[in-house]
């Protein structure tokens, strides 16, 4: 139990080995926490629409994310300045056209899992 902090050293535990191995898990608080922000981006059933689409779709303009949602064109704006802030999506501008796109791999590969699962789901 090595890994037990002093505040917590006089707690019992049944298996101790688990302890340390759910600490190395859970890590320093400011990860922790870091990890959470992350996963309250796909909390939000717009934005992960949104993050759905762009990554089964490719780069896709405010007004064609808006059909294919279902959301209004500021809520789907409104949506994706928070996901570019986040450094999880960005626009390519083409011409007068800016076409959004995943660009977090951690992000897509949680995507991709769901996509898959998706598929498989319908296929049934």
């Amino acid at each position: 139990m090595h890994l037990v902090p002093v505040e917590r050293a006089g707690h019992p535990t049944i298996d101790g080995h688990r302890v340390c191995d759910a600490i190395t898990a859970i890590g320093e608080p400011g990860r922790v926490r870091a990890l959470a922000d992350r996963f309250a981006l796909l909390a939000d059933p717009g934005r992960l629409a949104l993050l759905l689409a762009l990554h089964v779709a490719g780069p896709m303009a405010v007004t064609d994310l808006a059909v294919a949602t279902g959301m209004k064109d500021p809520a789907v704006s409104q949506a994706l300045r928070l996901l570019r802030a986040a450094g999880v999506a960005v626009g390519d501008r083409d011409g007068r056209i800016v076409r959004y796109r995943v660009v977090d791999d951690e992000i897509s590969a949680l995507l991709g899992h769901y996509a898959a699962g998706g598929a498989e789901r319908q296929a049934r």
